[in-house]
């Protein structure tokens, strides 16, 4: 790990509030920017209901606990994806129509065995992958439009509940894959999307829960219940370097595609940013530490950068009814 630089590099913008507190979930936080309007949409998940922020957003309601809110991109649109104990809802990007409802079968499991769905990603253009608490990673296939939407494949290598799903951020090298997935028992799994989805890589678990991951230019960054950050070779599997990056449960990270900087969250309150790169002497991949925040006496449950480059970010905490923005000086 290289020298961290002191620096300040971002400050603190006004913040946007929510009309109701952010719950105490992995990855709680979801932005979607638009450029052409110089507009981004912001969610977190409370309860029963969705907060959903952005010039003229209301919130959404619903009659069962939620998981998780994610926008997923897609080349031809942009679906608003819910999960919860109930099932999967997928909505238009402003949450105005609901296109699709895939409901749980709680039936199958036994009565002291939550059943949820939980990691949301789009993948290979056309896909959407949801994962289950039985460990099932369910792929959508989802149409350019209309609600013609699918189950194409059921991902079955994990054994214990979903945490997180990343596609590749970057351009990944040759049999690096471009999905990755990860489990409660800390299991991560890479694989490669298409027609058919092949499973190239299963990364053992090492006791800790994995809570978040991200996928970039063939490197696997995973966060974990003991704070540690752990970069994996996407094309191996082979762990390449690791950082004890907070002192409790992470909760977020994210990427941003254009400069490999690495978001992190945590609920010790503090948020830090790293860079990723691959030495090309040695073609060791390095982390190197750039900044820090702390967001007092929160438990932070969702940061996420708010532009490609890593030049903003959005963090929100378990019982926080506002989002907090930071942008580089």
């Amino acid at each position: 790990m290289a020298a961290a630089d002191t620096d300040r590099m971002y400050r603190k913008e006004k913040s946007i509030p929510l009309k109701s507190s952010s719950s105490a979930l992995y990855n709680n936080l979801s932005v979607l920017r638009l450029p052409d309007k110089q507009l981004a949409y912001f969610t977190t998940v409370h309860s029963t209901a969705v907060n959903m922020v952005s010039a003229s957003g209301d919130g959404l309601s619903f009659s069962h606990r939620l998981l998780q809110a994610a926008w997923c991109v897609l080349p031809s649109r942009v679906l608003l994806v819910l999960t919860s104990q109930k099932g999967i809802q997928m909505y238009e990007s402003d949450g105005s129509v609901m296109v699709y409802w895939h409901a749980l079968d709680v039936m199958e499991r036994p009565p002291a065995q939550a059943v949820f769905a939980r990691g949301i990603a789009a993948a290979s253009g056309r896909f959407i992958c949801v994962g289950m608490s039985s460990g099932l990673v369910l792929v959508f296939d989802i149409p350019p439009k209309g609600t013609n939407i699918t189950v194409s494949e059921v991902l079955e290598e994990h054994r214990d509940a979903i945490t997180d799903i990343a596609a590749e951020l970057g351009r990944p090298p040759d049999g690096a894959g471009d999905l990755v997935t990860a489990d409660d028992s800390g299991t991560l799994c890479t694989w490669s999307s298409g027609e058919e989805f092949t499973l190239l890589h299963k990364i053992p678990a090492f006791g800790c829960t994995c809570s978040s991951v991200k996928l970039w230019n063939g490197i696997v960054a995973a966060g974990y219940g003991n704070g540690q950050i752990r970069l994996y070779e996407a094309a191996t599997g082979v762990l390449r370097a690791e950082v004890n990056a907070h002192a409790r449960w992470i909760y977020a990270l994210d990427l941003a595609p254009l400069t490999g900087k690495l978001l992190s969250g945590a609920e010790d309150s503090f948020v830090h940013i790293w860079k990723l790169s691959k030495n090309l002497d040695t073609e060791d991949i390095e982390i190197e530490h750039c900044h820090s925040e702390c967001v007092t006496d929160t438990q932070i449950c969702g940061a996420r950068f708010c532009d490609p480059e890593g030049n903003s970010f959005a963090v929100t905490g378990y019982d926080l009814s506002e989002i907090f923005r930071y942008s580089q000086v």
